[in-house]
């Protein structure tokens, strides 16, 4: 019979502990948010920008956060547009218009393109992710524009984003994912894998070129899924010949999954995208 030499580790009180602190810390940010999103932010300095983030009511306190760290840190945008899914109710959007003069938020139906092939509409009627990639093609790019995700927080060195913002210099930018998590039936060979691009947060300058992608995305015969939207924004970034951010201080991690802290939060880096495995840390950064 093997004995157990250390019980405690075994069942890691320090993530259940960081879970259960997210999670309550989150409960508490969504009772607070008609107080939270009047509160001032200290911060006049404006970026010329346009942010487009796509979210449901359920993602509305982290939508709330992720904004006011955006604010926060990096400026005031010339807007801050929140694309709903259609579940935003009226008081949500209420509460999100409220943060600050430069937020609003619109349905995703007047602002997909009407003209999308059938293959992505097919697949925005089956899969929320469907509907966000319908969005991240719509958008409209008439100016430096940014797309992020609602859970990813924005921290004290995001200098270097206003200076990426501010040259303009063509290049679309994406965010590195820390795996490879990809559709491979969209795939054409290994090589393909190489720099996995994470969809929730990339800077534009000018449209993308998507014709390629959705020409195999067309000839998939079989169901897209939870990572085609990952994978075709993926390809598109690869074939636009984007750069990918310094994966050091614009962040997708998961290493830290079983630790209490949040390892990598702090004043150096730029943002960090909170993925599913880490969600709740993104509670144990957020400030009020």
């Amino acid at each position: 019979m093997v004995l157990l030499k250390d019980p405690i580790r075994l069942i890691n009180v320090e993530y259940r502990a960081a879970r259960m602190q997210g999670y309550a810390f989150c409960s508490v940010y969504r009772a607070a948010l008609p107080w939270i999103v009047k509160r001032p932010i200290a911060q006049s300095r404006k970026v010329p920008v346009k942010v487009y983030s796509f979210s449901c009511d359920r993602d509305l306190p982290e939508q709330v956060a992720s904004i006011r760290s955006f604010v926060r840190y990096v400026g005031i945008p010339d807007q801050f547009i929140v694309v709903s899914d259609g579940t935003y109710a009226p008081d949500s959007c209420q509460l999100l218009r409220q943060i600050s003069p430069c937020v609003d938020v619109v349905h995703m139906d007047s602002l997909v393109k009407k003209d999308l092939i059938e293959c992505l509409r097919k697949y925005a009627n089956i899969h929320p992710l469907g509907k966000k990639l319908s969005v991240l093609m719509s958008i409209p790019i008439n100016q430096t524009t940014i797309y992020a995700d609602s859970d990813i927080l924005f921290f004290p060195g995001a200098d270097e984003l206003i200076s990426l913002v501010e040259m303009g210099d063509g290049q679309p930018r994406y965010l590195l994912d820390c795996a490879t998590a990809l559709d491979e039936r969209l795939l054409d060979n290994e090589s393909e894998k190489a720099n996995p691009v994470n969809s929730g947060f990339m800077l534009l300058n000018k449209p993308l070129d998507w014709e390629k992608p959705l020409n195999r995305l067309a000839q998939l015969q079989e169901i897209p899924n939870y990572f085609t939207e990952q994978t075709m924004v993926h390809l598109t970034m690869h074939c636009n010949k984007a750069l990918p951010l310094d994966p050091t201080r614009f962040l997708v991690r998961r290493d830290d999954e079983f630790i209490y802290a949040d390892k990598y939060a702090g004043k150096t880096i730029v943002l960090r995208h909170y993925i599913n495995p880490v969600r709740h840390k993104f509670w144990l950064s957020t400030k009020i």
